[in-house]
């Protein structure tokens, strides 16, 4: 016989005596704990219903943050997330020509970032000016004007409420026709149905109004579009102010991926046909969109931080009653003891029971939290974003709390006395 042989057969053979021992233990822990509870099922029900709460509660504020999370985004989004602005900011003269000399932009830039930079799908120069517009009755005001190209409807993802948008023939034309914001038709002319189709004056020039419009999203006057301002075609403002000079152009890039190269390559072409020394700058909206997206997170995670004092409130009930149910059953206990149940049987008997509790409550919490958006979900056209690690999240936290919440009644009943537990009335 091999004695080395031998002694691994014993120790494989212990091993599954205590393997075996251990599971026949586990499973008489559950059952003694669901029998407990099928003793007393309000008392059960009752204890869950903090942990349902509280499940519930957090799987619902990370779906309502996710949908504003959503809303935010998708908002911004609109103003333009693949657009970049090229705007002049100054420099480019030198010595006496500081007093004149201006590097504005010009229409020959737009057309040489087009013909270089192919994800550029559509572009619009901004000569902005100001004139000072009579809307009768001896009222005056000074008014945005802005020449555009048919392009910058698209380019801003402005909407069109009434009438139309002028287009290439209006601009090659020169035809005089402004498109004007709503604010602007209603004090001329009283709603922006009737102002479609009248004229008035621009520096002393009539215009026939063809449409109104608005922004897709309000930018609170953040944008070179103010309340009152009139849209007119680049070639006709460029007749009434002399120049072609312009201080911003938008250009839409084909993607949004594709922003920070088309964003590199348009300025250092731009930056190549003008002075070293002229400043031209570059906006996009990327970084509006990230750091949105990051106090969106932010909020989210202070809300379920909110929410899990729910299932904190929810632990502490369960430790009540389970502290209640220790007293209720110290001869069982005594019993238990007596008959050779260990400290850790009776611990993790009492702590399988709060375990039970808990995440009792947070399965059934789960289901009631994502009840309510797969309902609205069913029963409307509004796509409710559910996050799967909500649950996921629910869960962990409701066995935590279970586990935290049940270790002192456990404790404390492993830790009493058999012969002082037989003795209890």
């Amino acid at each position: 016989m091999n004695p080395v042989l031998d002694q691994a057969r014993h120790n494989s053979f212990q091993e599954t005596l205590l393997s075996a021992r251990r599971t026949m233990m586990l499973s008489e822990i559950l059952k003694l704990a669901i029998d407990s509870f099928a003793a007393s099922k309000l008392r059960f029900a009752l204890t869950a219903l903090g942990m349902v709460i509280g499940t519930a509660s957090v799987i619902l504020v990370v779906t309502i943050g996710l949908t504003g999370r959503q809303f935010i985004l998708n908002e911004i989004q609109k103003i333009g997330t693949n657009q970049v602005e090229v705007e002049y900011s100054g420099g480019g003269a030198v010595g006496a020509e500081k007093v004149s000399y201006n590097d504005f932009l010009t229409r020959d830039d737009e057309r040489a970032v087009l013909a270089q930079v192919p994800s550029v799908v559509a572009s619009s120069p901004v000569l902005e000016s100001h004139d000072r517009i009579s809307f009768g009755g001896g009222v005056v005001k000074d008014t945005l004007v802005l020449g555009v190209s048919p392009q910058y409807r698209d380019v801003r993802n402005l909407i069109v409420l009434t009438g139309r948008f002028f287009d290439e023939q209006d601009e090659n034309a020169h035809i005089k026709c402004a498109v004007v914001t709503v604010p602007f038709a209603r004090e001329m002319f009283g709603s922006s149905e009737e102002a479609v189709g009248k004229q008035f004056a621009i520096q002393g020039i009539p215009f026939t109004i063809i449409g109104t419009f608005k922004e897709s999203v309000d930018t609170f006057g953040e944008t070179e579009i103010a309340d009152q301002t009139i849209l007119i075609p680049f070639s006709v403002a460029r007749y009434i102010t002399g120049t072609d000079n312009v201080k911003q152009i938008y250009f839409t890039i084909r993607s949004m991926d594709e922003v920070p190269d088309a964003t590199r390559e348009i300025q250092s072409i731009i930056q190549s046909r003008h002075r070293p020394n002229s400043v031209y700058k570059t906006f996009d909206l990327r970084e509006l969109l990230a750091m949105a997206d990051r106090i969106s997170i932010a909020l989210i995670a202070v809300l379920v931080m909110v929410a899990a004092v729910t299932l904190a409130v929810g632990g502490v009930g369960i430790m009540n009653i389970m502290l209640a149910n220790v007293r209720s059953r110290i001869r069982e206990i005594g019993i238990r003891k007596a008959l050779g149940a260990t400290y850790r049987e009776i611990k993790l008997q009492f702590l399988a029971e709060a375990v039970i509790i808990s995440l009792a409550g947070g399965l059934v919490g789960c289901f009631v939290g994502l009840a309510v958006p797969l309902a609205i979900r069913l029963f409307s056209d509004y796509p409710l974003p559910i996050s799967m690690w909500s649950v996921v999240i629910a869960l962990a936290a409701a066995t935590a709390v279970g586990v935290v919440f049940g270790t002192v009644p456990a404790t404390r009943a492993a830790q009493m006395d058999p012969v002082e537990s037989l003795k209890y009335e």
